[in-house]
């Protein structure tokens, strides 16, 4: 026993070194893992964030999608799409005169 530490004495100069190089690369992969969670961590909250403004835009068109009428619905649909909104003629309400 005192023979390895008087061996460890003499070379101590080696055994720090050794120890250093060691600390390094397991000192860089606990910090590593550490930010890989932070970054994981801040892509949750941006992706909830997201999806709640989403949510909330959804519910705000619902209601306004709510009080058009059927012939408003289509022309918006098909104006966003780019298309002709002549298909929507047949959903007009037909006003009927009464005598």
């Amino acid at each position: 026993m005192l023979e390895l530490l008087a061996v460890a004495l003499r070379n101590w100069k080696l055994i720090a070194l050794g120890t250093l190089i060691a600390a390094v690369p397991i000192a860089y992969l606990v910090g590593h893992g550490r930010g890989d969670d932070a970054g994981y961590d801040r892509r949750v909250a941006e992706t909830a964030a997201a999806d709640l403004k989403a949510e909330l835009e959804r519910k705000g068109d619902n209601a306004k999608l709510r009080g058009m009428s059927d012939y408003d619905l289509c022309v918006s649909g098909l104006r966003g799409s780019g298309m002709p909104v002549d298909a929507c003629e047949q959903l007009r309400r037909v006003r009927v005169e009464q005598p």
